[in-house]
């Protein structure tokens, strides 16, 4: 057990930031696994919506120091990508 109070509550705070920590990464996992079902079905409509709430939370997510600007930007990059290739193979189907 920690003996000072300065170590005490350093251990208070190490403990509600890493629960704070844990719900925000969860929340932006679901977000992107919200996207990532509705590409799987084909749910156009869904996939912008949802695209645009996903990049918005990985960008604060990653402002909040939860993780890496760098891993954020990876992780909006692969996704954006994604919803692109569906978007226009979509656009060429109704063409056709």
């Amino acid at each position: 057990m920690r003996k000072n109070k300065s170590a005490i509550k350093r251990a208070r705070q190490a403990e509600e930031r890493r629960l704070r920590n844990s719900h925000v990464k969860s929340t932006m996992k679901t977000y992107i696994k919200k996207v990532t079902t509705a590409i799987g079905n084909k749910e156009i409509d869904q996939i912008q919506e949802g695209l645009k709430k996903a990049i918005s939370y990985i960008d604060k997510t990653a402002s909040k120091g939860v993780i890496h600007r760098k891993n954020a930007s990876r992780k909006i990059s692969r996704l954006t990508k994604r919803v692109n290739k569906i978007l226009t193979t979509k656009g060429q189907q109704h063409q056709a």
